[in-house]
């Protein structure tokens, strides 16, 4: 069941107030900063100081996805085009399950599959498709527009490619540990409780 709540955001305008929707399992860490329409998926970890920015469009995350301090997912405007220009069509920014965005990443891909690692501070632009098991190793920058095959790692200061046999493994066990940890220190956004009033989206 995924349960929606209001931001309590001092920066967002009020007259049009975006929801976020937690699913239960999920453990999203109040520091993070969400901003628009997020959907957070189950077993999903987010980090203090990640932020989450839908500005061009919904962002839907899925299930096991892990996201680390500074870590920035936006859904943002091309660059040629003004958040204010009529006729623009939003587009969602899809993130499949079992993704690891690790500190200091910046993704913009509005479709990435599964089972992907983007490393600390790598930034992958709009254009991009991550398909799934594929490594942005740390520092690379890959902003071309293209579908980027599956199991493929892009690493070192020229950004090299290889496709590796096997993609990479799950972070079943270091989600697992992160979910109990995380409440012991920080707060938690809390997902709204089945007898209150829900939010409206």
């Amino acid at each position: 069941i995924i349960h929606s709540f209001k931001m309590a955001d001092p920066n967002a305008k009020q007259t049009n107030p975006k929801s976020v929707k937690i699913a239960a399992g999920a453990v999203v860490c109040v520091e993070s900063e969400i901003r628009g329409d997020v959907t957070i998926g189950p077993r999903t970890v987010i980090h203090p100081k990640a932020r989450i920015i839908a500005e061009a469009g919904p962002i839907v995350i899925g299930e096991g996805n892990l996201i680390e301090e500074q870590a920035l997912l936006i859904n943002s405007y091309p660059e040629n085009i003004m958040p204010d220009t009529d006729g623009v069509e939003t587009k969602t920014m899809m993130i499949g399950t079992n993704n690891v965005f690790e500190v200091g990443c910046v993704s913009q891909a509005l479709k990435i599959g599964d089972n992907n690692v983007i490393e600390s501070k790598a930034d992958v632009g709009r254009n991009v498709i991550l398909t799934s098991g594929c490594i942005i190793g740390a520092c690379c920058q890959v902003n071309t527009c293209e579908m980027i095959p599956e199991n493929t790692v892009i690493y070192g200061s020229s950004c090299m490619r290889r496709v590796q046999t096997e993609r990479p493994q799950p972070q079943t066990l270091q989600l697992d540990f992160l979910m109990k940890i995380l409440p012991n220190y920080h707060h938690l956004k809390k997902t709204v409780k089945g007898n209150s009033t829900p939010a409206r989206s």
